[in-house]
């Protein structure tokens, strides 16, 4: 690998006046915009509260990494906002389904998972969130908090967390429109989904940490994925902070 690679993608990637980066838009081959997994047992989440809460100011001032946890574990009610506020629809337009969370071109390349360890009535495992029915889809069951934080370079705040978000991005939903230059856009659309989920943690009384220091194979094999067509970009634990 090369030890430029970095530069060489910024340079080859750059929009110049006259020549755009782009892929091809054949309408017969856009990709689908939620993932399934057809088979798996689906959890109804609690319905989102989306008035009132804690004043965004407020919320944003108080925000700061999280990384000892303590207390009850969380409920499925606030698993169920926090999953809301990430990536929940807030309004359906012709053929586009708006989130909370803005992404380029509306084609939301980003899946999320939960490594659920400490919820209320949810069973420890892996599950996958689906968007548009605001459900889980049960993976596995197991007690993952070990192999959380070997895949996360020995942090052991993802296996002290209640829960550990993983974000994935589906490149061909972006790249159908966008070409190499997607590979720009899935990482901010990850970026704006984290900054959402810190921000309602804290108005929940909750704690959060964003990670990218991560072994990408290996979180890849602890949530099935093959590492090419999707592949992790980005995690977050969440708790109740500790005393």
């Amino acid at each position: 690998m090369s030890e430029k690679i970095g530069e060489a993608f910024q340079q080859e990637t750059k929009h110049t006046r006259g020549h755009l980066v782009r892929g091809w838009m054949d309408w017969s081959a856009m990709p689908e915009t939620y993932k399934r997994y057809e088979r798996a047992p689906q959890i109804a989440l609690d319905p989102p509260d989306t008035q009132g809460g804690m004043p965004l100011w407020s919320a944003l001032q108080k925000r700061h990494s999280v990384r000892d946890f303590s207390g009850p574990p969380i409920t499925g009610t606030e698993l169920s906002q926090l999953l809301w506020a990430m990536q929940g629809i807030t309004r359906i337009s012709e053929s586009f389904a708006f989130r909370t969370a803005p992404s380029a071109g509306a084609l939301y390349p980003i899946e999320t998972y939960v490594v659920a360890h400490r919820v209320q009535g949810l069973a420890p495992g892996l599950y996958h969130y689906a968007v548009d029915t605001h459900t889980l889809e049960q993976l596995r069951t197991a007690d993952l908090r070990d192999q959380s934080a070997r895949a996360a370079m020995g942090q052991r705040m993802c296996a002290t967390a209640d829960v550990l978000f993983v974000w994935t991005a589906v490149f061909g939903r972006s790249a159908w429109k966008y070409g190499q230059r997607a590979y720009r856009y899935v990482y901010l659309d990850a970026g704006h989904i984290a900054e959402n989920l810190a921000l309602a943690a804290v108005s929940l009384g909750l704690g959060s940490c964003q990670i990218a220091a991560l072994y990408d194979d290996e979180v890849n094999q602890l949530l099935g994925v093959d590492g090419q067509a999707e592949s992790v970009l980005y995690m977050s634990v969440v708790g109740r902070p500790g005393s």
